[in-house]
């Protein structure tokens, strides 16, 4: 993998989900983030405690500019709620898109051993 490459993780959350959570999906993907994104209504404060702890800026991401974006994982119950099948994956791509970057997952979703928190990693570079 290219590190010069911008990675970003996105992140689905439930409200109830710990920083201890949060912490053990990023850590599942096995890679190191430039940057973290969800959408602003998940926005808790234990994610953005942990963002600030690992100095990780968050995207905060509407709901309509996750809507439509494919990605390779599919829940039925997300894609019924968000009309996207993984807002982790959704929000990686989302986020890089935002800022003109092309955006892949390199990343499908995991999810933390509690099941409240999935992460998925994007890698984008400037179009």
């Amino acid at each position: 993998m290219e590190r010069d490459a911008m990675i970003v993780a996105g992140i689905g959350l439930r409200a109830a989900a710990t920083a201890e959570a949060l912490d053990a999906a990023l850590t599942a993907t096995g890679q190191a983030p430039d940057t973290l994104a969800c959408l602003e209504a998940k926005a808790t404060p234990a994610l953005r405690d942990m963002a600030r702890a690992r100095a990780l800026p968050l995207t905060l991401l509407t709901e309509a500019e996750i809507a439509g974006i494919e990605t390779p994982t599919r829940s039925a119950r997300i894609l019924a709620r968000f009309a996207t099948g993984s807002v982790a994956e959704a929000a990686a791509l989302a986020a890089l898109r935002k800022t003109g970057h092309e955006a892949r997952i390199i990343a499908p979703r995991v999810t933390s051993p509690c099941g409240r928190v999935t992460v998925a990693l994007a890698q984008g570079r400037p179009i």
